[in-house]
């Protein structure tokens, strides 16, 4: 019986967002900690993320890729060329590694720029409740990247949330959704519990229904299947509280207003890798 290969880790950059997809990968036992190296030019946060994951703090980038068959690069956007040309000038520790790249902005063709040809690369848009294993990612292939690539990309995001594969042009459109998403939606449930507090609800309980309710919506879209829309109606009776609440929304501009939060958001990424 043909065993599996143990698959090897790596993270540059170990902000909340690797962090968050190394945790994933551990607790769904993707890989082991001690096949985890990590890097950092944040001590603190090398410390931190060694201490309470018992992975391996590496000297550098190149150390990381080398002893990687995965290479995550969650480090700000700005820094990735840097890191992408310190690899491409040890250009040996990228003979079979695979990298997929989380940086905002940034395209596959102005990343695979600083690489030497052959290299593969996955850029990839996850988001920040893959701390708790409720993300939601997307990725597009490089010029080099295979189909084996692709379920192995899947099988590290996958491990912090749901993954899907889009083409590249749309990942900025992943961004306004998705990866910013998280915001918009604490957003809407502050103003939800202000609400119920402005109407006299105490504020924790207030907050504790307006979570709840986020939770439930979701829930129900996520495990009936049916459209948004089909949902609203079945608790929008004629004439009662929620339709003239629904019409209240409509009046502010919510839906339009949420709209252009993804096309502000999207835009901005579009922006950030010109």
């Amino acid at each position: 019986m043909k065993t599996e290969k143990k698959l090897k880790l790596g993270l540059i950059g170990c902000g909340k967002m690797g962090r968050a997809l190394i945790e994933g990968a551990l607790r769904d036992k993707v890989v082991a900690p001690e096949d985890v190296f990590v890097s950092s030019r944040t001590p603190s946060a090398i410390e931190t993320i060694t201490s309470e994951l018992g992975v391996t703090a590496v000297e550098t980038n190149v150390e990381v890729a080398s002893r990687s068959d995965v290479v995550l690069l969650c480090t700000k956007p700005a820094d990735i060329p840097l890191v992408l040309l310190e690899l491409a000038n040890e250009s040996d520790c990228l003979t079979s590694t695979l990298l997929i790249s989380a940086a905002a902005g940034l395209t596959i063709a102005q990343q695979e720029k600083f690489l030497p040809l052959g290299v593969r690369l996955v850029r990839c848009m996850p988001n920040t409740p893959a701390l708790i294993g409720q993300g939601a990612a997307a990725y597009s292939l490089g010029t080099s990247a295979t189909d084996a690539d692709a379920e192995l990309t899947c099988r590290v995001l996958g491990a912090s949330g749901s993954v899907i594969e889009v083409k590249e042009k749309l990942i900025n459109a992943v961004t306004g959704v998705s990866g910013s998403g998280p915001a918009y939606v604490y957003t809407f449930i502050e103003a939800l519990a202000d609400g119920g507090v402005a109407e006299g609800l105490p504020r924790s309980q207030a907050l504790e229904l307006a979570v709840k309710t986020v939770q439930g919506a979701a829930g129900m879209v996520a495990e009936t299947g049916l459209h948004p829309a089909i949902l609203r109606d079945m608790v929008t009776s004629p004439g009662g509280t929620t339709i003239e609440a629904v019409c209240a929304l409509e009046d502010h501009g919510f839906r339009a207003a949420v709209i252009s939060a993804v096309r502000t958001a999207s835009q901005k990424a579009k922006e950030m890798g010109e």
